[in-house]
């Protein structure tokens, strides 16, 4: 157990960027918009939180400047697939390529560069609880705010009369409009909030995970979040099984690194991404029995008001 629970630990720590990036993604797909720039809007969340946090010595404010960050990258999706009625693949991909250069580009002298970020804040009574306690609840505050907004999105999108809004525009835009939801509205509104959820776990690898920056240090995460999203069937539970079971892997093979394991550091690399492709083939599995039936119905296809069925 002693060998366990630090590597639990570890797991949430780890896995926490990939839940922000996945909740974010959850929520733009709910609407019908496909957003492939993960990694981009990851990196540009990370070099904002961190030039922020340098320059302002507050940390909170770095991650509300990484949210509007990662909104303002994103507006530029928005504007080309739901107004301009681009190829959603393409406009994703090219967000994935500007975010990265960008990042690049801009933290190229701050490379090594440290800051003070968030600490670790344990919770009263909840930290002490055997077990449950030092894995779950002796992490930085961004880790527990994770936690309420899984709850939150959960409910949010299952019991609330502006979910049930964004799930109808995301499964028919048609009939949602017919009855005078406004289309193009929602799926901005839920693009935007969703890029800036995501920017958040960009941010976290510089803020609070790490407290430096690095060039691309989101190590694909954003693309590990795509694939998650679809392994989870867009559930905001699942997704954070599902982060904290990567967060995992990672953690895992950098305990074997530390350990002086013979096993070559390249492959130990390699585990995160095994898995991702292992979960990509489950996905073909599950859409092959059809068995991905929360997939909103309308994703990554335009909608023009004007047209008639």
């Amino acid at each position: 157990m002693e060998i366990i629970i630090p590597i639990l630990s570890a797991a949430v720590r780890s896995g926490t960027p990939i839940l922000y990036a996945t909740l974010g993604e959850i929520l733009t797909e709910k609407s019908g918009i496909l957003n492939l720039g993960l990694e981009g809007i990851m990196l540009m969340g990370a070099f904002t939180g961190f030039a922020v946090s340098m320059y302002t010595g507050n940390p909170w404010i770095a991650i509300l400047a990484a949210f509007i960050a990662g909104m303002a990258v994103t507006l530029i999706h928005g504007f080309l697939c739901i107004t301009m009625g681009a190829n959603q693949v393409v406009s994703g991909l090219a967000l994935t390529m500007a975010g990265t250069g960008a990042s690049s580009l801009l933290g190229r002298h701050y490379i090594g560069e440290t800051i003070t970020g968030l600490g670790k804040m344990q919770i009263p009574f909840l930290s002490k609880i055997p077990l449950v306690g030092p894995i779950f609840f002796n992490h930085d505050p961004l880790v527990y705010i994770s936690y309420i907004l899984v709850i939150a999105m959960f409910l949010y999108l299952n019991f609330t009369k502006f979910g049930l809004s964004l799930r109808a525009v995301g499964d028919s835009p048609r009939s949602a409009d017919s009855v005078g939801i406004n289309v193009a509205r929602t799926r901005y509104i839920y693009t935007l909030i969703g890029g800036g959820i995501v920017a958040i776990g960009g941010a976290y690898m510089s803020v609070a995970y790490t407290k430096m920056w690095g060039d691309l240090m989101t190590a694909g995460r954003g693309w590990i979040a795509v694939a998650l999203v679809i392994f989870a069937i867009w559930h905001p539970v699942r997704a954070a099984l599902g982060a904290y079971l990567f967060g995992g892997v990672e953690a895992f093979q950098l305990r074997l690194q530390a350990a002086g394991t013979t096993i070559p550091t390249n492959l130990l690399l390699m585990l995160p991404y095994i898995l991702t492709i292992t979960v990509l083939l489950v996905i073909a599995v599950r859409e092959g029995k059809g068995l991905l039936f929360d997939a909103p119905s309308s994703l990554g296809q335009p909608f023009y008001r004007e047209e008639r069925e």
